[in-house]
């Protein structure tokens, strides 16, 4: 039933965008990362002076996305979820902008089908204000330099989270997965973002929560404090073509949540993974472990969270790096807990368009896990370690249609043996056929 639905959205959807573009072909919406290939290797929002407001326009897009995988696991104790090769459900995502005005847009996001949700759910929205609608030059000079986003969101903390795969919306990904430690969240909130000459910096204030909320907090025996903070987070660095060739930039982001109702930092991502089913235990489905592969350190009281990353672009060669380090606790706890994460990804574009791409990603992570008093218990006395290798392909047939692939290799290590995990790891490869619009 689930395969219908998700076919049967995705035949409602592309009926609905070729029914607008008939009626209003190609209408442009100001300082929007274009949904094809023309949005890779794009961070903060542009801006477009140039951009002449004639009247509102409602523009659509969809990412879509088709996997199969052939992929094995292995752990020490046994009693992994049973795989063979497949095709796995396919994601699609829906995005609505529409230019309300001069300098001033809405954007709506939805899953239609996805791992973690197989019917239609909103990922978030926001309002853009590139232009204030205030007189004086006063005012018009400070938004040439300033954009403001309002709404619930996807918070600017990083820029992993312009390179991830987001559901259906994967073209933007020269790999199949996110990092092990994923930092994506929606929050409600509001951004403030500086950018000048290739400098860039950004202040943004968010709940700290996935969804509203207004339950006040329950005390434990660890952690008395019922208040609920604020998150605030900041992000600054600089982002340049230096000349014809070489591209340069530097961003460094920090988030803070001193109390939360339920912080998801690193878990935030109602999509799921790209990798189906992988280090999960027999009995469990797609849907419920939705997030095969990645790896929560479980911050959902506090959190501390710094991310580093640098991004250069020679010619084809593309160089992408990321250091991650967070501290957090669950209201559980008394002590804080440490995760930190490196990557690198190495990129070359080739073609006369650079159609065709091939790739190399390191991604490790070590991190303190909280101990678990269910049965059976689980002690965690040392950091656990999870290292993951993955190399990748791709080939973009026109713009919006992309083919990729990728063989990958991940290994669990320092896991307490009462940890299923103990000893584990997965390899394969996994091939996407994918479209943006």
């Amino acid at each position: 039933m689930n395969y219908k639905r998700a076919t049967l959205k995705f035949t409602v959807l592309t009926l609905i965008i070729i029914g607008f573009l008939t009626s209003n072909a190609q209408a442009q919406v100001s300082n929007l990362r274009p949904y094809d290939k023309s949005g890779i290797n794009a961070f903060e929002t542009p801006k477009d002076s140039n951009a002449v407001f004639e009247k509102l326009k409602v523009q659509f897009g969809a990412g879509f996305t088709q996997s199969f995988q052939g992929l094995k696991h292995e752990n020490v104790s046994g009693g992994l979820y049973k795989i063979t090769p497949g095709f796995n459900t396919a994601n699609a995502n829906l995005f609505m902008d529409v230019q309300l005005a001069a300098g001033i847009r809405l954007n709506l996001t939805s899953y239609l089908s996805s791992r973690h949700h197989n019917e239609t759910w909103v990922k978030g929205g926001y309002i853009q204000f590139d232009e204030l609608p205030f007189k004086g030059t006063l005012w018009k000079d400070i938004m040439s330099v300033t954009t403001i986003k309002v709404g619930h969101m996807e918070i600017n903390y990083g820029d992993q989270h312009f390179r991830r795969s987001d559901g259906g919306q994967t073209i933007y990904n020269p790999f199949i997965e996110n990092y092990i430690m994923d930092a994506f969240a929606t929050e409600i909130g509001g951004e403030v973002l500086v950018q000048k000459n290739g400098l860039f910096g950004m202040i943004g204030v968010s709940n700290g929560m996935i969804k509203g909320n207004i339950d006040e907090l329950v005390a434990t025996a660890q952690d008395e404090n019922i208040h609920k903070s604020p998150a605030i987070y900041f992000k600054g660095g600089f982002d340049k073509q230096l000349n014809e060739d070489l591209r340069f930039r530097f961003a460094a982001s920090y988030y803070s949540n001193n109390s939360s109702g339920g912080q998801t930092l690193f878990g935030g991502d109602r999509a799921g993974s790209n990798y189906f089913m992988v280090m999960e235990k027999a009995g469990g489905n797609a849907a419920t472990n939705a997030f095969s592969g990645r790896l929560n350190p479980g911050f959902s009281k506090k959190v501390n969270a710094l991310q580093l990353n640098g991004f250069v672009k020679l010619q084809g060669f593309e160089i992408f790096a990321t250091y991650e380090s967070a501290k957090g606790r669950t209201k559980f706890e008394t002590s804080e807990r440490k995760a930190e994460q490196i990557a690198i990804d190495g990129v070359y574009r080739f073609g006369e368009t650079e159609n065709f791409f091939i790739g190399a990603r390191f991604n490790g992570v070590k991190a303190r896990l909280a101990n678990i008093t269910a049965t059976p218990s689980v002690t965690y006395a040392n950091d656990v370690k999870v290292d993951r290798l993955a190399f990748a392909a791709g080939w973009f047939m026109t713009k919006n249609i992309l083919l990729k692939g990728e063989y990958v290799k991940q290994q669990y290590k320092d896991l307490p043996t009462a940890d299923y995990r103990n000893g584990g790891e997965f390899s394969g490869y996994v091939i996407q056929a994918v479209v943006g619009f």
